[in-house]
């Protein structure tokens, strides 16, 4: 269940918003990124409506989208941040976020790190055992902490990559070392204010979402200083038009009535944490491509274009599906195309899409590409990163510029040979 979309055909033109898109690329040529503010608006609205009447706090996962500027617009929003490194909080404080409005949450990290994080004054989340023990060598008491569990649910997923609930996973602490957990706790007097679940876009259903939920409140009845439950992000938002994918609201409203059990029976009410990126941003987010190339091999017919898997990587690392669009030819003829990109390596963005006949100096559109999109963009084949368009105030604002030959060599260090 999603907000409606921000783009529309108007007099032949894509727009989004009341802004010309093949304009913008004119201006700021291609590829380019451009991300729509009013959009992330509406995707955080209708979060809170689906959890009203819960003690609710989104935390955005700034790993998915963490241009200073998004950062600025989720603070402005009352929202707050959710980290995953040192720098990501080094980001947050500089976009205005106070370290109480930050939640750390690293993976495979050195201790020293959790230590700055705690010297910051942010929420430090641990999820293994080795580190939650130097915690309590470290901290005992003094400092609480909240702890990230693996409930070992069978994930529902389409794609075994995005797995991420299943019994394998790196991330949290097993429920199979929950006894070596509470001795750990008990040894160091930990104070445990939080308990967070991983969760994951592959949960799809609010049948498994609160499966997960009701095995967490069972083990949160032995920690009696929680503040907060951390659910993580993990609501996905739709790829393409009618694809079944978890109704958000239906989920908060079924998961009151559990929650409310659970804080009848705890003694008090806690907070319901949420750390949200793709549903957030994800809906918000285009990729702008001109096609360069036509060609034909055997009976396919491909579409190459002046972007690659260096600026949006996760159709070829997940076989994500974004849908594609050729804005250039909005009454065009349907054919069937193979869209790839300018890396010297396999690199599809999709195929055999349905598009508007497409001719080399075409634009084409991938969508849902707000999130875990430039943040894992690289400089493979020496190619330049491409700049990032905000559409906020009815105004398209310039938040990151095309690189250049000085940003590839501003780190390299000549040496004679």
């Amino acid at each position: 269940m999603n907000c409606e979309s921000s783009l529309k055909l108007e007099n032949g033109k894509y727009m989004i918003r009341d802004i010309d898109i093949l304009g913008l690329c004119k201006k700021y040529g291609t590829p380019l990124y451009v991300y729509d503010a009013a959009k992330i608006s509406e995707q955080i609205a209708l979060f809170r409506r689906a959890f009203k009447g819960i003690d609710l706090k989104i935390k955005f996962a700034a790993k998915s989208l963490s241009n200073i500027n998004i950062l600025k617009l989720m603070k402005k929003e009352g929202i707050g941040l959710d980290t995953v490194s040192l720098q990501e909080i080094q980001f947050g404080l500089q976009a205005g976020f106070s370290p109480e409005e930050i939640v750390y949450t690293p993976n495979i990290e050195y201790f020293s790190e959790i230590i700055k994080a705690a010297e910051m004054g942010v929420s430090i989340n641990i999820e293994n055992l080795s580190n939650l023990e130097k915690f309590g060598k470290e901290f005992g008491n003094r400092i609480p902490c909240c702890i990230r569990l693996n409930p070992n649910i069978i994930a529902e997923a389409e794609r075994e990559k995005v797995s991420n609930w299943h019994n394998q996973s790196k991330f949290g602490i097993s429920l199979f070392q929950f006894d070596k957990l509470e001795k750990l706790v008990e040894k160091y007097h930990l104070r445990i204010n939080g308990i967070h679940i991983h969760s994951s876009h592959a949960i799809m259903t609010t049948e498994i979402f609160l499966k997960g939920a009701k095995i967490i409140f069972d083990l949160a009845k032995k920690f009696p200083d929680l503040e907060y439950f951390d659910f993580g992000g993990g609501i996905k938002v739709a790829d393409f038009e009618g694809e079944n994918v978890i109704d958000i609201v239906e989920l908060g409203a079924e998961f009151k009535v559990v929650f409310d059990e659970f804080c009848a029976e705890y003694g008090r009410k806690l907070q319901l944490w949420f750390e949200p990126g793709r549903f957030l941003v994800g809906e918000s987010g285009y990729l702008l491509t001109e096609v360069v190339v036509r060609k034909t091999n055997g009976d396919v017919e491909f579409a190459g274009v002046d972007s690659g898997f260096n600026h949006l990587i996760r159709p070829m690392m997940y076989g994500a599906f974004h849908e594609i669009v050729n804005i250039s030819k909005p009454n065009g003829i349907k054919q069937k195309y193979s869209v790839v990109g300018n890396l010297c390596e396999i690199d599809d963005f999709g195929r055999d899409r349905m598009l508007n006949e497409v001719s080399e100096g075409d634009i084409l559109m991938i969508k849902n590409a707000g999130a875990y999109g430039f943040v894992m963009s690289s400089n493979y084949n020496a190619r330049f990163r491409p700049p990032e368009i905000l559409i906020i105030n009815e105004e398209a604002e310039l938040i990151r510029k095309r690189e250049t030959m000085e940003d590839l060599l501003r780190n390299q260090i000549e040496i004679e040979i």
